[in-house]
């Protein structure tokens, strides 16, 4: 009974530190918009570099994103290339305030995939009580890859509404052949 009490307690603590794994690459994620949105442009840490890319990311995520990136918005000051995008995916917005009440909450997993919700207020440098006081909320899903959780995709919800941003990477190397 003894041998199957201790058995019990570590594989409850085994599934525990797993769920609380799942939330690594988002937090990590989020750790670099807070700092971003806290800085100068020059200080910038953009998560798609190949880094952060590659350890974040599921494969299928970045191959949609290499793609896409083909395809960029803009080009820099030095006359490279600049990210399919033209924005920061997380705020979904070019503009905005340093990031207050962030919050990262796993749900459960459901088909080998977990729904990590963040939220945060970005606006709070605005003096208008309603803008200064919205939440922002982005549900990320992670996926286990090599044993290790990664994103596999990003999702705005607003008014209802939920996009992908890897659909969006999917949309913009299609539409720009």
């Amino acid at each position: 009974m003894r041998t199957m009490m201790i058995a019990l307690s570590f594989s409850l603590f085994a599934t525990v530190a797993g769920a609380a794994d799942v939330s690594e690459p988002v937090r990590q994620v989020m750790d670099m918009t807070k700092a971003n949105w806290e800085s100068v442009d020059a200080d910038w840490k953009y998560m798609f570099d190949p880094e952060p890319l590659a350890k974040l990311f599921s494969k299928r995520f970045q191959a949609a994103y290499k793609e896409a990136a083909k395809h960029p918005a803009y080009d820099t000051e030095n006359n490279e290339p600049g990210d399919p995008f033209g924005y920061d995916v997380v705020t979904n917005s070019q503009d905005g305030c340093p990031l207050q009440d962030i919050a990262i909450k796993p749900g459960a997993a459901r088909d080998g995939m977990t729904d990590v919700v963040v939220s945060f207020k970005m606006w709070t440098c605005i003096d208008d009580a309603q803008i200064k006081d919205a939440v922002s909320e982005v549900h990320f899903d992670v996926v286990i890859e090599s044993g290790k959780p990664v994103i596999d995709d990003m999702h705005h919800v607003a008014e209802g509404e939920r996009d992908s941003v890897y659909a969006e990477m999917q949309s913009l190397a299609k539409d720009a052949q």
